[in-house]
Parts: structure tokens; sequence; C-alpha cells
């Protein structure tokens, strides 16, 4: 593990790119679920940098852990190179994660990263892939992202690892993106690093991605288009909620702090989103949970004091008031 020294100023992404005039070759390691569209996201900048310059900058190996096809969370199946263990001397090796990424567990995949860390192998993941990466321990020390839905359920699992909610990370020898499009940002960004910006600029146009988004960029849509609404006194309240699930304020707290009398609150959550703010609260608490039931293994009451219910007994009666079933029954039932 690359340690920086207490107090120092953290490296910057350019001492991710890998200088060197011959062709690099990338893995990437497709693990069973993948995300089709994160993994091409990935690889398709590397073939039309290659055709954009007119050199072999970049070739690739699609590996899987036995050298069988691998099938993605959409049903296709992706067919590889090879296994591993068969592959050959790498620059750069990516997991490609997806559906389920979180309950990934295999000791060899985890022995062979690490093998490939010792020999200076640059590692990365897109979408989960950053599961699998932290199970093996190569996170440590390191920034990483996750696709958004994974964070609260990650930071559970791994609450040492610094994680952000960046589009992308790129921390030395490290990379990781969210999933879907960020892969083809991260990627670009790869590109513009180790063979400039105008190639990184040739490569997006070619997709038809009109800009480069940079790690600034948020993951998720902007709380006023996602919801369809502008008040900006109302968006303020549910960002408070938001950042306010494992301790919720209470209504009169919230309306103190965006300015508004409690009557106020409750009118504009009737007028905009067709519900009391309490109801609100409650429901976003919920689908937190319900997250957090698919995706680690805390049990009830730790779930329940994590989306701030006083006891178990209260959460599964409120989870099964609106799911009509318990938070137990709904572990039971794997998520399509």
């Amino acid at each position: 593990m690359e340690n920086r020294e207490p107090g120092a100023k953290p490296d910057t992404a350019a001492a991710a790119a890998v200088k060197t005039d011959a062709p690099q070759t990338f893995g990437f390691l497709l693990i069973s679920n993948f995300s089709l569209l994160a993994f091409a996201s990935a690889l398709e900048p590397l073939r039309a940098a290659n055709n954009a310059s007119g050199r072999a900058l970049y070739n690739w190996r699609l590996l899987s852990p036995d050298g069988q096809p691998v099938r993605s969370s959409s049903g296709v199946s992706v067919i590889c190179d090879s296994g591993m263990e068969d592959a050959p001397r790498l620059q750069t090796c990516l997991v490609a994660g997806g559906f389920g990424g979180h309950e990934f567990d295999d000791k060899t995949v985890y022995t062979w990263l690490r093998r490939q860390a010792r020999q200076g192998v640059r590692l990365g993941a897109v979408s989960t892939g950053t599961y699998v990466l932290a199970k093996a321990g190569l996170l440590d020390g390191y920034r990483c992202t996750i696709h958004w839905q994974h964070i609260a359920s990650f930071v559970e699992d791994y609450p040492d690892i610094d994680l952000t909610q960046e589009l992308f990370e790129i921390d030395r020898n490290r990379l990781t993106c969210s999933g879907g499009e960020a892969a083809l940002d991260m990627m670009l960004s790869v590109i513009a690093l180790e063979h400039g910006r105008d190639l990184a600029t040739q490569v997006s146009e070619n997709f038809i991605h009109e800009r480069i988004r940079d790690t600034n960029d948020k993951q998720r849509m902007a709380l006023r288009t996602r919801l369809g609404i502008s008040h900006p006194k109302l968006l303020n309240v549910i960002e408070l909620m938001e950042a306010h699930l494992e301790d919720p304020l209470s209504r009169a707290e919230l309306a103190r702090r965006a300015g508004l009398s409690t009557r106020q609150l409750e009118r504009l959550f009737r007028k905009y989103l067709g519900r009391t703010p309490t109801r609100y609260y409650l429901e976003m608490r919920l689908h937190r949970a319900r997250t957090l039931l698919h995706q680690t293994s805390m049990s009830v009451l730790e779930i329940a004091l994590a989306c701030g219910f006083v006891s178990a007994s209260h959460f599964s009666k409120c989870y099964r008031e609106f799911f009509d079933k318990s938070p137990r029954e709904e572990r039971s039932v794997p998520v399509s």
C-alpha cells in the first residue's frame, strides 16, 4: 500500500498517468452481473483513442476469474480472452462490477488482484467493482468512489476507506468511477493525462459527448431537476432531510432552518409533493433502509438506528405499513 506522509498534500491525478510510448495493455476483469453500459463506456474510449491518433496507444484483454464467458446484468454474455491467471503483463486492470457487486466474494480474485498490485499494475473499478478492490484491501489509503445507490452501504461496511461522492476518482495508481457514463469521463481524463487534452476531446466528440465531465460534477441530477420543483425553500428543506436521515430533524427545526413557519412548511409539501413533511421524511428514511437491507449484512436493529428509528419494532411496523412486508421478508426477496 502506498501511504502519504503525515500532513502531505494529496497527490494529483497526474500521478496516475502511465508515461510510455509503447502501447499500454488494459485488462478488464468482468464480474458476474457486471454493468454492460459501464464496461463499454470504459473500453470504447481506448479503441477510439487508437483510431483518432492513428496509433496503437492501447491494447486490451477481457478477463474472467475462470476464463469462461461472463453474463452481464442485462443478460448479455461476453466472451473473455482468458482467465485472469493466464493474462499477459498488464499496465492497468479495471474490475467491472454491477448488480449484486457487494455480494461478490472470491478469495482467488482478491489474491490475484493483490499480486497485480505488488507487480506495479494500476488498478481500478467501474460501478460496484469498487467493492471488490475494497474487499481485497486495495483501497486502504486511497480516495475512491462508487455508484450513489451504494454509498450508504459502502460507508457502513468500510468506514475507514476515503469514499467520495464524485463521478470518478483518480488517486495515484487507483482509478474508480461510479458507473454508467461516468466510466467514459474517467477514461477520457486518463487519455488526456497520458496523451493530451486534444486527443481526449476528439474521442469525446466521437461519442457525441458534449464535454468531458470532471470530478466536481455530481453523480445525481440536481434536486430541482430530479423532483421537478423549483421552490428554493422547499428544496432547502429536502436537502436538510437527506443530510439528516440518521438523526431526523423535527418539523419545527426544519421550518426554522428554512426560514418558514410550520404552517407554511405543511402547505408547501402538500402543494408540491402531495403529502406532509413528516410523511415525506419517513418515506425517505424507509427507502434508505430498504437499500441497506439489500446491500449490507447489518441487523434490522442497526438499520433501524441508522435510519433514525428509535427501535426495531417501530421500524418494522412502519416498514410493513409502507412496503407491505417486514424488513426480514424484504431481505429474503432478491432485487431484480
